[in-house]
């Protein structure tokens, strides 16, 4: 049995959010809101509920408590011939009502299949939730090798991959400090490579150049590159970005890449602006 500090917690760590603290329900809810977060990052293929306990810091039984209540509200499915939880039915249409407020994908979605046809590569858009960003678009391009780090719901924390980073890069700077004091997990979690000293060199390195490098510290031989895409207020909201394999990233190609995806990134936060 894993060891729980009796409030369904694995050796007492800390709840994924503590903005409700004090307020009745609101340990559970937070609990509850972290899992489904976790399930629609699974994609498609879904999770089991040991691999949700353990991303989730909770025990089995209160994961498996909390999924078959999210179940009977329609909230999360469960596969039964491979167990695998998946996203429910109202999901989708909760979704659809929000979507009129916050979906950009239809004003965006040309811009990223341009992008795809111009680079060869796959295209992706993905908006800033908080300290991660979510993949809302993918569009593949017509090189035949491909990577497949990315795809729609997928989530990283900012700064790990190229949209985050991006995205991390144009913050203000005290937001930068406060996020990085807020995830010193990003070394155990993603490699010496995420640490808080390495980040800030890629940051003022994307800063420079402008768009953010991801050279295959997800996944060893899959670049990826990314560009903010800013509000009307110029705060990074998403990011467009390209992922491939190494070769096709490197020297002269990589700053040809760098160019095309600004010009995109520009385009749509100036259609973004206008709206």
């Amino acid at each position: 049995m894993d060891p729980d500090d009796g409030a369904g917690r694995r050796g007492g760590s800390p709840t994924p959010s503590a903005g409700g603290r004090g307020v009745p329900g609101a340990q559970a809810i937070a609990r509850a809101a972290h899992l489904l977060r976790l399930v629609t990052a699974a994609g498609a293929r879904g999770a089991t509920v040991g691999d949700l306990a353990r991303d989730a810091d909770l025990t089995r039984p209160t994961t498996h408590r909390l999924l078959t209540a999210l179940r009977a509200e329609g909230l999360v499915d469960r596969d039964e011939h491979s167990g695998h939880w998946l996203p429910g039915p109202e999901l989708y249409l909760m979704g659809s009502v929000a979507a009129s407020r916050f979906d950009i994908t239809a004003t965006a979605r040309d811009i990223v299949r341009s992008l795809a046809v111009r680079t060869e590569e796959s295209a992706f858009l993905s908006v800033r939730r908080g300290d991660e960003t979510v993949c809302l678009v993918r569009e593949d391009g017509s090189f035949p090798i491909r990577s497949f780090v990315l795809s729609e719901g997928v989530r990283f924390p900012l700064g790990v991959a190229s949209a985050g980073l991006a995205i991390l890069a144009f913050l203000p700077p005290q937001d930068v400090d406060a996020y990085l004091e807020r995830h010193p997990e990003l070394v155990e979690k993603w490699g010496a490579s995420h640490s808080s000293a390495r980040l800030r060199t890629r940051i003022g390195d994307t800063k420079a150049r402008g768009y953010a490098v991801n050279p295959g510290l997800i996944v060893e031989g899959s670049w990826g590159i990314g560009a903010a895409v800013f509000t009307r207020d110029g705060d990074p909201q998403w990011a467009l970005s390209l992922t491939g394999v190494e070769f096709r990233f490197g020297g002269e190609r990589l700053a040809e890449l760098g160019r095309i995806l600004l010009s995109h990134a520009h385009q749509l936060s100036t259609r973004l602006g206008s709206r």
